[in-house]
């Protein structure tokens, strides 16, 4: 086969949550941390230094209680929460397109579990169903041991942890890619063909650990220490555990269950001591009650004459304070009345002058009138009698013409008489 690997389902989601992959988009460490790490051996180290546990979510981040239905306290839709940096570093490794050397380089590794839990989660994720067999099958009986839940309290062998990802849909809070059918069918067939390991006891035992441990050496040499690990970090290779069967997982589950009834009925106790308590606390709420209503009685019997008391002087500062509003009625009714007198003779002395000058107006206007009146007349006369001097002075001339003819012809009548005589 060649170094190239290819990749099953969707190319751009790893086949991831949607949910999940929105938060690991949207985490700020993916975001400016991861970024910074180019090459596949400093993300390596990230996992080695960083990696506690491989659950999709970290610790107390999700609240699912009291949730039902197709809610997230089923299948995880619902709700979100904080993302692991498990897988945050899972996405980062497939932004890198891994090779398969580097996929085998990861799960042969011998730092730390972690590292090759990620390797076998990038290949449950990416590779496709078929070859999914070929790649666990040499792994099922490593006894390796991790953590796999946030916060701890779920320790499996990496053998395990490869057999629920082959027969099992669901990891936590999170779903893998679906097996077909046929496909899951000729893997549980392989599993219950294959031979189971019996427990030995004593030297035995350990010679069959130390062979195999022997084996996983010579399949993958160890890395030289880095200079950013510190010394005093142990979670290097952890050591294997002796007479550990196939039967493990399911006494790891059985324990897991036992612990979750343990912490059930853990709860239940304290609900009922919590309600033993509240019953208490009612019961004195109560007798403390009573006797403040009996005290709150003598009380009140006693503060009833003072209240009357208290009312009738009340009832006489109220009447107090209604004949002072009356009196300062009165006062201001006078007042208004006097106002409004005022401006009644005011309003008259203002009619009075505006009629007085009204009736001078009128007056002048008349005068005005009269004069032109006259003015008028006096034009007419001056003019009739312009007209009678000048006609009178037309008559004269006249009358000096007629004269002055009538003694021309005279004279010339005379001229004439001495001429002929």
């Amino acid at each position: 086969q060649g170094n190239v690997l290819p990749l099953w389902g969707n190319e751009k989601t790893m086949n991831l949550n949607p949910m999940i992959l929105t938060n690991i988009l949207s985490s700020p460490y993916f975001k400016v941390q991861l970024y910074e790490l180019k090459t596949y051996h400093e993300v390596v180290d990230e996992i080695y230094f960083k990696v506690t546990h491989v659950e999709p979510w970290e610790k107390g981040s999700r609240k699912t209680a009291g949730q039902t239905g197709m809610c997230g306290g089923v299948r995880g839709v619902g709700t979100g929460g904080i993302v692991s940096t498990a897988f945050c570093l899972l996405y980062k490794l497939f932004t890198l397109k891994l090779t398969r050397k580097q996929v085998m380089g990861l799960i042969t590794h011998t730092d730390s579990p972690y590292i090759r839990a990620l390797g076998f989660m990038y290949i449950r994720y990416t590779q496709p169903p078929t070859d999914l067999w070929d790649w666990f099958e040499s792994f099922l009986d490593d006894e390796e041991d991790l953590d796999v839940k946030a916060g701890g309290g779920c320790v499996m062998t990496i053998g395990e942890m490869l057999c629920s990802f082959l027969t099992k849909l669901e990891w936590f809070s999170t779903l893998f890619p679906r097996i077909p059918v046929p496909v899951q069918k000729t893997i549980d067939q392989q599993i219950k063909s294959r031979p189971r390991k019996i427990k030995k006891d004593g030297k035995e035992g350990m010679e069959e650990i130390d062979r195999h441990a022997e084996r996983r050496r010579s399949r993958s040499p160890r890395r030289s220490i880095s200079p950013r690990r510190s010394p005093r970090r142990s979670r290097s290779r952890s050591h294997h555990r002796e007479g550990h069967g196939s039967s493990s997982f399911d006494r790891e589950l059985e324990r897991e269950r036992e612990r979750q009834r343990l912490e059930r009925e853990a709860k239940e106790r304290e609900k009922e001591r919590r309600r033993s308590r509240s019953t208490d606390r009612t019961l004195e709420r109560r007798r403390s009650r009573s006797r403040d209503r009996y005290r709150s009685r003598s009380r009140s019997r006693d503060r009833k004459g003072d209240r009357r008391d208290r009312d009738r002087e009340r009832e006489k500062e109220n009447e107090r304070s209604r004949k002072k509003e009356r009196d300062y009625d009165k006062e201001r009714g006078s007042e208004r009345e006097k106002d409004r007198s005022r401006e009644r003779s005011k309003e008259r002395r203002s009619k009075g002058d505006t009629e007085e000058r009204r009736h001078k107006d009128d007056k002048d206007d008349k005068k005005h009138r009269d004069d032109k009146r006259d003015s008028k007349k006096e034009r007419k006369h001056s003019r009739s009698r312009s007209r009678e001097r000048k006609h009178r002075s037309r008559s004269r001339s006249k009358n000096t013409g007629k004269r002055s003819r009538s003694k021309s012809k005279e004279k010339s009548n005379k001229h004439k008489n001495e001429a002929k005589e």
